[in-house]
């Protein structure tokens, strides 16, 4: 399962969030979105974990901690909206 991580401090690593995961189960991978020119952190990441119990677990014990002083949003990743369809959607309601 990904789950999504979002509000995170900019001073945030990617071992943090590994660290912070493992404790309910196996971590595939923890990744920080960064900004492609500045590198920066957009402040939000993904994880991914292997075991579905696990990945609701760390959901249902981090949503709404804190990460260095910030109050994380954690929930189960959503797939990416298609802007496409979205604009289609909209012109379609008009009529």
């Amino acid at each position: 399962m990904t789950i999504f991580v979002g509000n995170l401090s900019h001073q945030a690593s990617e071992e943090e969030l590994q660290d912070l995961f493992v404790v309910y189960g196996e971590v595939k991978s923890a990744k920080i979105i960064t900004d492609k020119y500045t590198k920066r952190s957009k402040g939000f990441a993904f994880v991914e974990m292997t075991d579905q119990q696990a990945a609701e677990k760390a959901i249902e014990q981090l949503n709404n901690s804190s990460v260095h002083m910030r109050t994380i949003v954690v929930n189960e990743a959503r797939p990416k909206n298609n802007d496409a369809d979205y604009s289609r959607s909209r012109s379609e309601d008009r009529y």
